[in-house]
């Protein structure tokens, strides 16, 4: 007869983990002799081996009685549902693996891959992090509230990235960090800003698609970025125009023809 040290070295077990699986009810727990102590036969060394193994195996605990005590066929049919779990459990902490792994650049928290193929176009063209770091930002709440979007509108922004203008805005965007707020070159960004506000209201094309809450949230993150910004929206609003992310008001007097200066 054995004690339950014995029990535990002879499985390759603790006897921590003896004495839990007398608690579950996996593995009976002997009387006491006439000492006080528990005393263990083969039986159950042989028993806490089959636990053992298929714990080890990755059969859950609370499957393990179900096996341990059904017949050969029963036993393969229950293995093979386990192996099945085990598998789709596998492909699970894969992909979470894969995200994991991706959110080594800091850029898939919580984006789509067509926004992070969006700020990797960004950084090819020498675009500052500072303004990268701010449009992800938006993209991040972008994504969360209105994610049927995002798709349709980097799509139309890589397009953009064929115009000149809209790579010379990304330009002067990258650089506005190190200016003061009274630069010259803040009337450009102006200009080009209100250039293709004109078009987009042109073609019907100002809907946002998200609600007005969400909208104030997106422009007042914009607005507390950098004084140029603030100048930015102040110098749209001299001209008529009144909103950011979603524009509220178009100056029609502005509509007519392209602005230059």
């Amino acid at each position: 007869m054995l004690t339950i040290s014995r029990l535990a070295a002879y499985a390759g077990v603790t006897v921590r983990a003896v004495r839990h699986y007398h608690q579950i009810g996996l593995l009976p727990e002997p009387e006491r002799d006439h000492s006080g102590y528990r005393s263990y036969d083969a039986v159950a060394v042989v028993r806490l081996i089959r636990i053992h193994t298929l714990a080890e195996a990755g059969v859950p605990l609370a499957r393990v009685q179900e096996l341990l005590d059904a017949g050969p066929d029963e036993f393969a049919d229950g293995v093979a549902d386990i192996d099945r779990e085990l598998r789709a459990e596998i492909r699970r902490l894969q992909g979470n693996r894969r995200r994991i792994a991706s959110l080594a650049a800091g850029e898939q928290l919580a984006l789509p891959q067509s926004v992070v193929d969006y700020l990797d176009r960004l950084r090819d063209l020498g675009v500052d992090e500072r303004y990268i770091a701010l449009e992800r930002d938006a993209w991040i709440m972008v994504a969360a509230q209105a994610p049927d979007l995002v798709d349709h509108v980097i799509a139309q922004k890589h397009q953009d990235l064929a115009d000149p203008e809209m790579v010379r805005l990304y330009g002067l965007l990258s650089e506005v960090f190190d200016w003061q707020a009274d630069d010259p070159r803040v009337v450009e960004i102006a200009d080009i800003v209100e250039r293709r506000m004109i078009r987009a209201a042109q073609a019907g094309e100002l809907g946002d698609g998200v609600d007005n809450p969400f909208v104030d949230l997106l422009d007042a993150t914009m607005l507390e970025s950098s004084p140029i910004a603030r100048r930015i929206v102040a110098i749209l609003e001299e001209r008529g125009w009144q909103g950011w992310t979603s524009i509220k008001r178009v100056p029609a007097d502005r509509l007519g023809a392209l602005v230059d200066d």
